[in-house]
């Protein structure tokens, strides 16, 4: 399997479809967001009718469904909301900065076929999904001056930096991935061995690709580390790098392979949807966690995934049978040790912050940020979740530290075949400044600080040699226009129209 083409999806025929007693609300509330008022905040809108999956604009909208050979059926009406699906648009950074708040025209969506198709194979998709405008500023919603969510290339595109023992050296190169291209890569770097069928796959509910021409097939390293920055414009990430305010990014850049075009996230571009996605191989219709907040027809419950209260049990809702690179490594290696810091995707992770949670305990977080190190403390100060993302973070790496130098908190770790650390900070500074803020910037430097960390404790458990490391995000993120508010919600109101909206843009009817 190689390359990223975009494909019809493993479950598609099944899923959720709009019900025939939902029909006349449905189109209710599609004549309120495709009106003209709403479309400064609404980009489009998506669904699911009659065997077909659609994107509905202001100005046009496309029919599609599977070809039944690799492809799509099209059928436009107007202008094609999906037209531009170009994965390098806005890409590099000056090119995002000249073309803040593209209109839909003028932007991109990568894959989108297959994003809105995966989205509403799941049976607790909603009847419509609404993308927001790159624009939109959620301020009412409590929103902030960076956003993600929609399914344009900014919010989509995620860093994919892959480095060490069995990468081959490209430095930065002009192409894309897919988030669900990243577990499966990594676990034939690792040598993980294939499922035994036809396709040849690495975790069960994979929907990636290996990327194999980043793999050099001769060399397996005995650890892989893998970064998640949450929440991180790639752009940016690049560009510091590049001007020495990220070396250790710039260390893995340099001598492995970034994609310059980012790794493209699952619909919806959201954390804990993508953070499965990422550990899985799968979108977010095919493992379960459908978005941070959704509504389960089955219970006839609101399923929340993505709080502090629900990350230690959030793996609950994974479907059965979807496995993540732990249960790939165990199922090759039964007594190879994985570990998992600060990350609600744990599952089949020997080693899990969450478990300290699970067990009713919590573990060594430190009072407050002042004094620890890579913490930059003019927004420690003034921003909570400034101060909060330090000292989480700095408490990861802490334990990822410490089972690298084989003991932590009064317990012997072997070492780990596979290690994965997730830092929170960059989504909080970039949600509140937005991704080219000051406050942005210092997160970027806290966090390569932080990579530093780990990287030198990795040499100093003498594997460095032995090594492999892979640095992602889960999203993108996208500067906001301040003076682009609304709410689609008090419109629908206004009409009469009786709906759920679940995490701003999934909306239920008759439930």
């Amino acid at each position: 399997m190689t390359g990223t083409a975009a494909r019809p999806t493993a479950a598609a025929g099944r899923g959720h479809e709009v019900a025939d007693e939902h029909r006349e609300a449905v189109e209710a509330a599609l004549a309120v967001l495709l009106d003209g008022e709403l479309e400064p905040v609404v980009d489009m809108v998506l669904t699911r009718r009659d065997g077909a999956y659609e994107a509905l604009a202001h100005d046009g909208r496309v029919r599609f469904r599977p070809d039944g050979a690799g492809g799509w059926v099209r059928e436009v009406e107007g202008a094609d909301p999906l037209a531009d699906q170009s994965t390098g648009k806005f890409s590099p950074l000056d090119a995002e900065l000249a073309a803040k708040h593209p209109h839909r025209r003028d932007n991109a969506y990568p894959f989108a076929h297959e994003q809105v198709a995966q989205l509403f194979d799941s049976p607790a998709a909603p009847d419509l999904c609404v993308i927001h405008s790159a624009a939109h500023n959620w301020e009412d919603q409590g929103g902030h001056r960076g956003e993600h969510g929609s399914l344009d290339v900014v919010q989509a595109r995620a860093p994919f930096v892959i480095a060490g023992k069995g990468v081959r050296s490209g430095g930065l190169v002009p192409r894309a991935a897919r988030l669900v291209d990243v577990a499966p890569t990594v676990a034939a770097l690792l040598g993980c061995a294939p499922l035994d069928d036809d396709e040849g796959r690495y975790l069960r509910a994979q929907d990636g690709a290996v990327i194999e021409d980043v793999l050099d097939p001769t060399e397996r390293p005995r650890l892989v580390v893998g970064f998640l920055l949450d929440g991180t414009n790639a752009n940016v990430l690049y560009d510091m790098a590049a001007r020495g305010e990220a070396p250790n990014v710039a260390r893995l850049v340099e001598t492995g392979t970034a994609f310059g075009h980012g790794a493209m996230a699952s619909l919806p571009t959201v954390t804990l949807a993508n953070h499965t996605t990422i550990l899985t191989g799968a979108h977010p219709g095919h493992h379960g966690i459908l978005h941070n907040a959704w509504f389960d027809r089955a219970t006839g419950r609101q399923i929340v995934t993505n709080s502090s209260a629900t990350w230690p049990t959030a793996m609950r809702h994974l479907r059965p049978g979807v496995e993540t690179l732990h249960d790939a490594v165990h199922r090759t290696w039964p007594d190879a040790f994985t570990a998992s810091c600060n990350e609600p995707c744990d599952t089949g992770a020997d080693y899990s912050t969450f478990d300290f949670f699970r067990r009713g305990e919590v573990p060594p977080i430190p009072d407050s940020p002042e004094g620890l190190p890579h913490t930059t403390e003019r927004f420690v100060r003034p921003s909570k979740d400034y101060s909060w993302s330090s000292v989480v973070d700095h408490m990861g790496v802490e334990q990822a530290v410490g089972i690298l130098s084989g003991h932590y908190r009064d317990a012997s770790y072997p070492l780990p075949r596979f290690l994965w650390c997730n830092f929170t900070l960059t989504d909080a500074a970039m949600h509140e400044g937005g991704p080219h803020s000051e406050i942005a910037a210092a997160a970027v430097r806290d966090c390569d600080g932080r990579i530093g960390e780990v990287l030198a404790a990795v040499e100093r458990a003498g594997v460095l040699d032995d090594a492999a490391f892979f640095l992602v995000a889960d999203h993108g993120m996208e500067e906001t226009d301040p003076e682009c508010r609304g709410d689609w919600g008090v419109a629908l109101a206004q009409a009469g129209v009786t709906v759920r909206d679940e995490g701003y843009g999934f909306l239920y009817f008759g439930v």
